[in-house]
């Protein structure tokens, strides 16, 4: 992939930009913004320049004085576009980054969940979005899945296969991404199959730092151990040499 030139950032005040999503859109918080995936995904993949990867912003075909056709994915993913024109825009305007996203995720809610198998498939599906991903906390309920995804096949959108392990869990594999998707007790995980490692989350890193604490601490009392059995075999050493 040949990255775009980084271009100067836009003057907002002449440009339309998205307005603030909904409440009933708000779903991401504790699945995706909590566990730091943006972040994570962001190191993953690098590339910042050419790479929007965001939450509960807006996405469109196109403008419209009424945002009809607006949605505010709870995770969309593109590669080799303008983050600079995203941020100025508030949100994903297909037709000025000239391609949809490559990915984008909702996260099911009591009250959302319906339209996320309805409307905003038919949408994003319209947009031409390449894989569109549902992921449900309390999957299991009636009428509700765990893990679902689509990927666009000449227009319309084919399931991607789901596969449940003898622990309970669920998982698909996005090709748009190169990782797998994960529900693991309610939590949204994403498997590195390269790297063979989940991508952190912040409670990971959290973990991470403080063994890498406990391990110094433990090689500086180790240290001081030895050190203070040098200084005692060398003050031995002495008192033998010194009747």
């Amino acid at each position: 992939m040949t990255p775009k030139p980084k271009t100067a950032p836009p003057d907002a005040g002449k440009i339309i930009q998205f307005p603030d999503p909904p409440p009933e859109e708000m779903t991401a918080y504790y699945t995706v913004n909590w566990p730091g995936y943006p972040g994570s995904l962001t190191n993953h993949f690098g590339n910042r320049d050419t790479t929007i990867i965001t939450s509960e912003v807006a996405a469109t075909l196109l403008l419209t004085p009424d945002w009809e056709g607006v949605r505010y994915p709870d995770l969309l993913i593109a590669f080799d576009v303008d983050p600079v024109a995203n941020r100025a825009r508030k949100g994903y305007l297909i037709p000025e980054q000239g391609k949809p996203p490559d990915f984008v995720l909702e996260v099911a809610s009591d009250s959302t969940y319906r339209r996320d198998v309805t409307i905003k498939r038919a949408d994003y599906a319209r947009m031409g979005v390449l894989e569109y991903w549902r992921f449900d906390p309390d999957g299991g309920l009636p009428n509700r899945t765990y893990l679902a995804g689509d990927r666009l096949v000449d227009g319309l959108y084919e399931p991607i296969s789901i596969h449940r392990t003898e622990e309970g869990t669920y998982w698909g594999h996005s090709v748009s991404l190169g990782l797998d998707l994960c529900w693991e007790e309610g939590e949204l995980r994403f498997w590195d199959p390269e790297g063979q490692r989940y991508l952190a989350t912040y409670d990971d890193v959290l973990a991470y730092g403080r063994q890498a604490e406990a391990d110094r601490a433990e090689a500086e009392a180790a240290r001081d151990a030895a050190e203070a059995r040098v200084r005692e075999l060398e003050e031995e050493l002495r008192r033998r040499s010194n009747p």
